[in-house]
């Protein structure tokens, strides 16, 4: 079995990153509401409609990400995960997992959404089977770890520095740069899907919103009913003067000629 040795520190377990046999039990954790694959679908669809997605990012949701820890196998699924570069998977074959650097990049970014019964999302257990924060930021040392709480609609952003999470602090806008992607993400309220919610939203550098499909649909709706409109005022504009011309005894069709 290929095996990647990462050195660590000595206060940290012995990791390494080693491919799942194939005949390994992914664990199954249920989604906590209907709210949740929504939100992670709406932050991936805006990115793709932008054109942000390339052929080597992995963008997924309640999916696993591994790592051997003390002989161990320790597999999280994040609510939302971004990973800027992978290697590409043999044509036919469904990615069930990753792995972090057998597979491509450590991942940019890690998003988890708080349950009402809280999924240890702020948990720092560094022993077996690991807390998420730990994980994140100790074992797989994510450079983003960001934390959404879908009834409030708060959002706290982490950086890693120095080995350690440090929260980041929102712009004027109440937007936080993410340097990893290129964008900023915040929270914005409002209705998809027939939901009205708070949503995490990206912005690019400029502050435009990135829009989603339907978004983009009634603006270029908008954008039609205004040419329409435009339109049709230059015609009753144009007939109004040739009225006035013909009215001078002028006839408008000889202007033309």
């Amino acid at each position: 079995m290929t095996a990647i040795q990462v050195r660590q520190p000595d206060a940290l377990p012995q990791i390494s990153w080693e491919r799942l046999p194939s005949d390994f039990t992914l664990p199954d954790e249920p989604v906590e509401s209907n709210l949740q694959p929504l939100l992670a679908a709406a932050l991936r669809e805006s990115l793709e409609l932008a054109g942000l997605i390339l052929e080597s990012i992995l963008i997924a949701s309640n999916f696993g990400i591994c790592a051997n820890v003390s002989e161990k196998t320790i597999v999280k699924a994040p609510d939302w995960v971004y990973v800027k570069s992978v290697k590409p998977i043999p044509e036919g074959e469904n990615r069930r997992s990753y792995t972090p650097l057998l597979e491509g990049d450590v991942p940019g970014i890690v998003i988890e959404f708080v349950s009402e019964t809280e999924g240890g999302e702020y948990s720092i257990n560094p022993h077996y089977p690991y807390g998420k924060w730990y994980f994140y930021e100790q074992i797989l040392q994510v450079p983003i770890y960001g934390i959404f709480h879908p009834k409030t609609g708060e959002l706290d952003i982490f950086r890693l520095e120095a080995g350690k999470y440090q929260q980041q602090i929102q712009d004027e806008y109440r937007r936080y740069w993410i340097e990893e992607i290129g964008l900023f993400l915040g929270v914005w309220q409002g209705q998809k899907a027939q939901l009205a919610a708070f949503w995490l939203r990206w912005w690019d550098q400029s502050g435009n919103l990135l829009l989603w499909g339907v978004e983009q649909v009634e603006q270029e709706r908008q954008r039609a009913e205004q040419a329409e409109v435009a339109l049709a005022e230059e015609r009753i504009a144009s007939q109004r003067l040739a009225k006035k011309l013909r009215e001078l005894g002028v006839d408008p069709n000889s202007l033309q000629e």
